[in-house]
């Protein structure tokens, strides 16, 4: 029997939530059982909260998904529904395959119970068995790396420690789904980077991975697709470069018209953005094309610490355009930014009226980043809309330094006067 091709799939799905008023008088347990025995029910009040208004969305089998928004846009309601935690009020839902879920890590944890027992409970509640959560065991604890701890109670463990175990329990459950709620790396730098690799494996590996985050580098780099959910609506469904640039662009125009956002299930309309034109495909200067060259003009995937590099980017301009503004951003594979400047900030002239096809170059004199993989990022923005390109680079070097750049320095060994020891010796003693 042939597979489904979609993992996921949402059809005029709704979620509503039923509003609770408290009441303005203090009760007991017994007061309100007789209340209840004798019929005098408090009748509920103020209707219904709708967080989600109409949802459709598939999600193809395979590919690692990201869904953007505002707080309150119905993002979480959204996971929690896919996984099971809520069912929908009315509508129709699809799920292809066994779910892990990363919502709140930990969130099944018995505090007094040992992080070896609560690595069983949990995976049975993940779907395995007993026998495979006990054949999984060594390699779950082996990495969360809490050695000696696993047999401590939770409530024992650091905030750390207790994410590192959820985190290695929900990885290894073998899911077909895995649904991510903000946590895309956990605990410290060198975990962090361990469980972005392994949730790089579970991509090449074909599994499905639908992504809550606020971390729109992440988003554009990591994902395949991205849906952008407002006010329970789903506005967009499309490439991440285009879905996160017009998500951008309506939060940079709500916040130019001070626009207050209150969330969807406050407002009648769902507090929905601005509608906006589409950054990239309608903005005034579009930008194509981008690489990095050596000085000789040829492109350079892998550069060194001591390089000179030439950020090149094509553009082309259509129609009219305000307040344009061309910016580089230099940041790490997993987003975090080492550099960003931009021709306003360095009150870099600009012609008024610029070709209709041209080409910006951002020329560095020295790279000076160490060792590494890297993002480079590229944009037009104008009053019209944005523009974004991006590209990756490899730097080597034969030189095992730590860090992130390499400043411009040197080394200086010189000999001091023998005259001069004694007295550098004695200092700070009688």
């Amino acid at each position: 029997m042939q597979e489904p091709l979609d993992a996921i799939v949402l059809r005029d799905v709704v979620k509503s939530f039923r509003k609770r008023t408290i009441r303005g008088e203090y009760t007991t347990f017994k007061s309100e059982l007789l209340r209840w025995l004798r019929g005098q029910r408090q009748p509920r009040e103020g209707g219904l909260i709708t967080a989600l208004r109409g949802i459709n969305l598939s999600i193809p089998r395979g590919k690692t998904v990201a869904i953007i928004g505002r707080n309150g846009s119905g993002k979480s309601t959204l996971l929690k529904l896919i996984t099971g935690i809520y069912t929908p009020t009315s509508g129709v839902m699809e799920i292809n395959g066994r779910i892990s879920a990363l919502l709140d890590l930990g969130a099944g944890f018995h505090p007094d119970f040992s992080g070896r027992e609560n690595i069983l409970i949990n995976g049975i509640i993940l779907g395995m068995s007993r026998a495979e959560v006990r054949e999984r065991m060594d390699d779950i604890i082996a990495f969360s790396e809490l050695g000696e701890f696993i047999d401590e109670p939770v409530r024992t463990y650091s905030s750390g420690m207790y994410m590192r175990l959820a985190f290695a329990v929900a990885t290894h459950v073998d899911p077909d789904i895995l649904i991510v709620d903000e946590i895309l790396a956990v605990g410290d730098e060198h975990f962090s980077k361990k469980s972005m690799a392994k949730m790089t494996e579970f991509k090449k590996r074909g599994k499905t991975i639908v992504l809550v985050t606020h971390d729109l580098s992440t988003v554009e780099r990591w994902c395949d697709e991205a849906a952008w959910i407002d006010g329970g609506y789903i506005r967009r469904v499309g490439r991440p470069s285009e879905v996160v640039a017009e998500y951008k662009q309506a939060i940079a125009l709500a916040e130019a018209q001070s626009v207050v956002f209150t969330p969807p299930a406050l407002t009648e309309g769902g507090g929905a953005l601005p509608q906006v034109n589409v950054p990239g495909a309608d903005a005034p200067v579009r930008l194509s094309g981008l690489r990095l060259l050596s000085p000789s003009g040829e492109v350079a995937p892998q550069l060194s610490p001591e390089a000179a590099v030439e950020v090149c980017v094509d553009f082309t301009t259509q129609g009219s355009y305000e307040d344009l503004v061309f910016e580089v951003a230099l940041q790490t594979l997993e987003g975090r930014p080492l550099y960003e400047t931009s021709t306003r900030v360095e009150s870099v002239s600009l012609p008024k009226e610029l070709p209709a096809s041209g080409r910006v170059r951002f020329v560095l004199e020295r790279l000076g980043l160490l060792a590494g993989t890297y993002v480079c990022e590229v944009t037009a923005r104008t009053a019209g809309g944005v523009s974004r390109e991006t590209c990756t680079f490899v730097v080597n070097s034969s030189v095992a330094e730590r860090g992130v750049f390499r400043p411009v320095h040197h080394w200086v060994v010189e000999s001091v006067p023998v005259s001069v020891v004694p007295a550098l010796a004695g200092v700070g003693h009688p």
